[in-house]
C-alpha cells in the first residue's frame, strides 16, 4: 500500500465517519444508567465482562446502592456477592470503595466531569473518563479505545499503534472532537457485526473501498468441488 499523506488519510477518516453514521444511526452507549455516578458504577463492572451481564447486575444494584456513601458503608463481602456474575468482584468492590471515599471527601458526593479529576478515582483510567465525559456529561472527550475499536482503527489505517493510549491520539487527530463518543459506539458495533476479530466479511461491509484491510487475510477462493468420476464395475 503506497504512503498515505495525512492530509489524505484525514479526508479518508471523515467519509468513514459519514458511512458508519448512515449505517449504525442509532448507536449509543450500551451500558444502562441514569447518572454519571451509575455510568462510573458500570463502567468499573464491565471490564472483562459483557454490557448484557453488567446490565443484568446492576438492575438490582442501583436500587439498593444509590450512592457513593453506599458502597464505602457496605459491609465486607456484601458488595463483593453483589457484582459477583460481573467476575473479579473483589478488586472491583475494593475499587468501588477507594472511590466512593474520594467523592465523598473531596468532591462532596458528586461524580466529577473534569478529566484531571476523574483520573484521580481508583479503577478509572483514559478509557473510562473518556466514556463518562463523552456519554454522561456529553463532553467533547477523547476516542474510547475498546478492543474493537482499536482493531479497526489498524484495519482501517488510521493508526500503526497497538497501545491504547497512542491508538487515542491518533484517533483524536483525525476525528473531530463532537463526533468521537459516538463514533466509538459505531466502531463497536461495526466490530461485533462485521469486522470481527475472527474475520473480516469484507464482502458486505460499507468501508471496503475506503479501507486498506491492514492486516486482514485475503479471503481464499473456493474451489469448485472436483466430479468424481463414476466407475462402473464390470464382472
Amino acid at each position: 500500500m503506497p504512503r498515505e499523506s495525512a492530509a489524505a488519510r484525514k479526508t479518508r477518516a471523515e467519509e468513514i465517519v459519514r458511512r458508519l453514521a448512515a449505517i449504525y444511526p442509532d448507536a449509543r452507549c450500551w451500558l444502562d444508567y441514569r447518572t454519571p455516578f451509575q455510568l462510573f458504577v458500570a463502567t468499573v463492572l464491565s471490564a472483562q465482562c459483557t454490557d448484557e451481564r453488567v446490565n443484568a447486575v446492576t438492575r438490582e444494584l442501583f436500587r439498593k446502592y444509590r450512592g457513593p456513601a453506599d458502597y464505602v458503608q457496605a459491609p465486607a463481602g456484601e458488595l463483593e456477592r453483589d457484582i459477583r456474575p460481573t467476575g473479579f468482584f473483589n478488586n472491583k468492590a475494593k475499587s468501588l470503595r477507594r472511590a466512593g471515599a474520594v467523592l465523598m471527601k473531596e468532591f462532596g458526593g458528586r461524580l466529577p466531569e473534569a478529566e484531571e479529576d476523574l483520573l484521580r478515582l481508583p479503577g478509572v483510567g483514559r478509557k473510562t473518563a473518556n466514556v463518562i465525559r463523552g456519554n454522561a456529561f456529553g463532553a467533547e472527550a477523547g476516542m474510547v479505545v475498546d478492543t474493537h475499536v482499536g482493531r479497526l482503527a489498524r484495519r482501517l489505517g488510521l493508526t500503526r499503534e497497538t497501545d491504547p493510549v497512542k491508538v487515542e491520539s491518533d484517533l483524536n487527530r483525525l476525528v473531530p472532537p463532537k463526533e468521537r463518543a459516538v463514533l466509538a459506539h459505531r466502531l463497536i458495533q461495526h466490530g461485533r457485526l462485521v469486522c470481527t476479530a475472527r474475520r473480516a466479511f469484507c464482502e458486505r461491509c460499507v468501508l471496503a473501498d475506503a479501507c486498506p484491510k491492514v492486516g486482514v487475510p485475503l479471503a481464499r477462493r473456493a474451489e469448485p468441488a472436483k466430479r468424481r468420476k463414476k466407475t462402473s464395475a464390470r464382472a
